[in-house]
């Protein structure tokens, strides 16, 4: 299994390679070394002192979840966690649907709990990230179509983030009125798995059906805590929308940085709806996400050409996206050399 999941990350590089291949050919790769080696140093602090802050706001909403499961960590510890999170994230494919395993693995360990109470967390801190992106997205839209006339592109994306708006809240109340149904369900179908998979899996005693059931019980029951808690909901809630905050300010003064200022209600939408685009098959969403986020500045700016967005997107992604993978990468380091000593 392990070497299946290796294969498929480098099959997903592989792929995100061949999407910047084409992006940085499209945009011009002389223009863009140009632009961002010509990017302003301070401004390039500023960015990394605001991924830093985005880091901590959401590893605090992490610690905000843990703590209504009764888990005491540190704010220095969750922020730690959050970046082993964002590494798994962003080497794996299809983002946090195909990190969220490993992360909750992560967190079992440093928290000393039970693995379904970690799944739960980060399951509940990746679903409330989504209410206030989308929130700020439809803000964002709505104040800058009161300045310009909305492009196509702008209009189809604009159109994706209310379906988004109504569908997915839609979806987890229905799910959420459902839940108790969905949690026999899902017993009765991964009780089977489960045990088949464990008899082929070395080192991984076969668990009897009721320890599977206590477990998924577990996982549902963190998560039914977690939503009748209102207070922690609205902590977690107010940091996530801090940072997403903290993103779109990275995004602006990452324009700022090459001498290309766009306006920050551009920053507003386009960054979560440039977040949709990390649900591929490229780890982390690296390059689909660029992608994306180019195109929609470009878009929406006039005074910004395709290669200049290129530049500015590439020089934000940069931050957002190597600064937590390769703090993550030396907590997942520290922790899977804890574990071959314990």
């Amino acid at each position: 299994m392990a070497r299946e999941n290796i294969r498929a990350t480098v099959l997903g590089f592989a792929g995100a390679f061949v999407v910047f291949a084409v992006l940085f050919y499209f945009a011009g790769v002389d223009e863009l070394v140009d632009r961002l080696t010509m990017a302003d140093p301070v401004l390039l602090a500023a960015v990394f002192t605001v991924t830093l802050v985005w880091l901590v706001s959401w590893g605090t909403s992490l610690k905000t979840v843990l703590g209504v499961l009764g888990i005491e960590i540190s704010v220095v510890r969750s922020f730690l966690v959050f970046a082993g999170a964002m590494f798994s994230n962003n080497i794996t494919p299809f983002g946090q649907a195909g990190g969220e395993p490993v992360t909750a693995l992560l967190i079992s360990r440093s928290t000393d709990t039970e693995y379904e109470t970690g799944l739960a967390a980060i399951a509940s801190v990746d679903t409330l990230n989504f209410v206030p992106s989308i929130t700020i997205a439809l803000i964002g839209a709505g104040y800058y179509a009161t300045e310009v006339t909305l492009g196509r592109n702008l209009e189809i994306a604009l159109v994706a983030v209310v379906a988004l708006a109504i569908g997915v809240p839609a979806a987890v109340y229905t799910v959420w009125q459902r839940r108790y149904t969905l949690e026999r369900r899902i017993i009765r179908a991964l009780t089977p798995v489960i045990r088949t998979l464990a008899r082929y899996v070395p080192r991984l005693s076969v668990p009897t059906a009721s320890g599977i059931e206590r477990r998924i019980n577990g996982f549902f029951r963190s998560i039914e805590r977690v939503g009748r808690n209102p207070r922690g909901l609205a902590v977690a809630l107010g940091l996530s929308g801090f940072g997403w905050f903290c993103q779109m300010l990275a995004l602006w003064l990452a324009f700022q940085a090459i001498g290309a200022p766009i306006a920050f209600s551009i920053a507003l939408f386009v960054v979560p709806i440039g977040a949709i685009a990390g649900v591929t098959p490229l780890p982390g969403g690296a390059g689909g996400i660029e992608w994306t986020l180019a195109i929609l500045v470009a878009a929406a700016s006039s005074a910004v050409s395709f290669d200049v967005a290129t530049a500015g997107v590439v020089l934000f992604r940069g931050f957002i996206y190597w600064v937590p993978t390769l703090l993550g990468g030396v907590v997942m380091g520290v922790e899977s050399a804890r574990g071959r000593r314990t």
